[in-house]
């Protein structure tokens, strides 16, 4: 075995359909609840979005 992490077989068009699951260790992700200040840049950066549409479209 060579030092690559995978193998020619393994990726790119000629892979192989049965190739291991790299994903397998990983723990699943589980839902959280939102920080207040995640919600604030959320918030803003939408607001700002909405903004410049309106800005561009001339109504404001």
């Amino acid at each position: 075995m060579s030092d690559w992490k995978y193998d020619v077989d393994e990726v790119g068009e000629d892979a192989d359909d049965a190739s291991p699951d790299i994903f397998a260790d990983e723990e699943p992700l589980e839902p959280g609840s939102p920080s207040a200040e995640n919600v604030l840049f959320v918030l803003l950066g939408a607001l700002t979005v909405v903004f410049m549409f309106l800005h561009v479209s001339g109504v404001a």
